[in-house]
Formats: C-alpha cells, sequence, structure tokens
C-alpha cells in the first residue's frame, strides 16, 4: 500500500494565458483535489512565476503535472510535499 498525497506546493513558470484563475479551475476538478491556491510570485515581460498549493485527499501529481505542462507552463521545482493519512504543517525550529 503507498501513502496518499495530501498536499503539494510548486514552483512554476507560466505564460501570461491562461491567466491564474483558468488554472485553478481546471486543477480543482481533478480527482483528488480538494483546494487549489495559486499565487503570483514574479511577473515578467511574457511570464509569471506561480507558487500553485494544491490539497486534497488522493493528489495525482502526474495528473496535476500534466495539466499544467498543457496549459503551456513548466514546474521549477516541487517545494513542499505532505503525505499520509493527514496533513502537518512544518514543526518551527531552533534554525527557523
Amino acid at each position: 500500500m503507498i501513502g496518499k498525497i495530501r498536499r503539494v506546493v510548486l514552483d512554476t513558470l507560466k505564460p501570461m494565458e491562461p491567466t491564474i484563475i483558468e488554472m485553478a479551475k481546471k486543477m480543482s476538478v481533478i480527482k483528488g483535489v480538494s483546494a487549489v491556491n495559486i499565487s503570483i510570485v514574479e511577473i515578467d515581460l511574457k511570464v509569471e512565476n506561480a507558487k500553485i498549493t494544491i490539497e486534497g485527499d488522493d493528489i495525482n501529481y502526474e495528473e496535476v503535472e500534466n495539466l499544467i505542462l498543457d496549459m503551456g507552463a513548466s514546474v521549477h521545482s516541487i517545494d513542499e510535499v505532505v503525505a499520509g493519512k493527514e496533513i502537518i504543517d512544518d514543526a518551527e525550529t531552533l534554525q527557523g
């Protein structure tokens, strides 16, 4: 048995179109996804750097990545993944 992915945080680079509204709507209907948050981190001349946070009961990362690619965007990095029976947040440490 493999654990279920509950949260994924992605650093992406996307063209100006589609908008983050369109992207969020499309991602939100993927099976296993219950919430999508997209924030623009930086705007360049023709592209936007977007942070995408996805939460759900059983996120299919491959389906999410394929949708991102189909919309003309790319994943720069996977910045956070939470898997298991519940979502936990990072614990604060002395280092920050």
